[in-house]
């Protein structure tokens, strides 16, 4: 039995974790002002400098390492394209990544395209909710820092509707039930381990909406409330169907398209916030056209100054450089530029939202 404190006759709050943590036989009580499972120290870029900025308040972050995150969208909105970016740059951390495909739609140049190395990656055909859980959590245990990407949930079976009739109602409700357990059960291992879950998920219009205008959004996820629970980060994706939303070549072939992107939940403090970028998918590399996104977050700001066809750059010494909006990836090139860029987006993006600067609306996604 830990000693009481001699001052107070207490069990001092250290004793007191020391007692916990033998009760439970592994660690489960935690300083917090020391490093604990908690707390996100590592952040996986998503290739999109904008969408990184706006995950957490007050830094530049991504997809919180060690939590579970789900990333959900129309179709066609870019769902793989940014797990396929976010993989790549996982690997780039030391991070061996496991892949679950549930569609058998994923084609290994695509993945290498993206930048993914393909003996880094393990790649497993989901054929059911219980066998993606349990093998999760089986590898788990295997002592390596993991990114488990899950494509996608919408589409994966559980064993009994794989093993049934096509009659929807006769397995109502089976995978949230499956996927509320297993989340009670997996969560905080996922934690302890350092690994994270990239959850890819469906938008579905939300019928009960139309019947109720009460409600706040027009989509659902399928997954039941269990996963809205557990994800740290919900990013939603959506976009528009007109011709100006592609990404044309030269000929006037579609080769990417415009993301709308909307924080649907945050753990960090930036619930609602949203960015739009572009996704190039039809040509050799499958890439987010983050530059191109940049111009778009900046060119409200002080700094950058804007007559008719002109915009005028003002950087921290007081000198000024015009250019084009049509030369602005060529002038990303320029290391002075770009650097001034990124200053620019997290006065803009990160220290005004942190300091409650400016209007909210330019911050926070609004409705159509």
């Amino acid at each position: 039995m830990p000693r009481k404190s001699k001052t107070t006759g207490a069990l001092s709050m250290e004793e007191m974790r020391k007692l916990v943590n033998k009760k439970a036989g592994m660690n489960v009580a935690f300083d917090l002002k020391k490093e604990n499972p908690t707390e996100v120290t590592q952040w996986i870029p998503t290739g999109s400098r904008w969408l990184d900025s706006i995950v957490c308040r007050g830094k530049l972050a991504g997809i919180p390492v060690s939590k579970v995150v789900e990333i959900a969208g129309l179709e066609a909105t870019g769902k793989s394209y940014m797990a396929a970016q976010i993989a790549a740059n996982a690997q780039k951390m030391g991070i061996d990544v496991v892949y679950f495909d549930s569609e058998s739609a994923i084609d290994p140049s695509f993945l290498s395209n993206a930048g993914c190395d393909l003996d880094r990656l393990l790649y497993i055909q989901a054929s059911s909710v219980e066998f993606v859980l349990e093998t999760i959590e089986e590898l788990l245990g295997s002592g390596s820092q993991m990114l488990f990407i899950w494509d996608s949930l919408a589409l994966t079976p559980c064993e009994s509707e794989v093993e049934g009739s096509f009659d929807p109602m006769s397995q109502m409700a089976m995978k949230a039930r499956i996927l509320a357990r297993a989340m009670s059960k997996l969560t905080i291992q996922i934690a302890n381990a350092g690994a994270t879950l990239l959850v890819l998920n469906q938008l579905k219009t939300n019928i009960t909406r139309i019947a109720s205008e009460a409600m706040t959004t027009p989509y659902v996820t399928p997954g039941g409330k269990a996963m809205s629970y557990a994800y740290s980060l919900r990013i939603w994706l959506t976009g528009r169907k007109a011709k100006a939303s592609f990404v044309l070549d030269k000929n006037g072939f579609r080769i990417g398209s415009e993301v709308k992107v909307k924080l649907e939940k945050s753990r960090f403090g930036t619930a609602g916030r949203r960015c739009n970028f572009r996704i190039l998918w039809g040509g050799d590399e499958v890439v987010i056209q983050d530059d191109e996104s940049l111009f778009d977050a900046v060119k409200g700001s002080d700094n950058i100054l804007q007559s008719g066809a002109w915009y005028t750059m003002v950087f921290e010494d007081g000198s000024t450089e015009k250019f084009q909006a049509t030369k602005w990836v060529e002038k990303m090139q320029d290391d002075k530029f770009r650097q001034r860029v990124y200053q620019i987006i997290d006065e803009e993006v990160i220290y005004k939202f942190d300091n409650r600067q400016g209007k909210a609306e330019d911050f926070y996604e609004t409705e159509d």
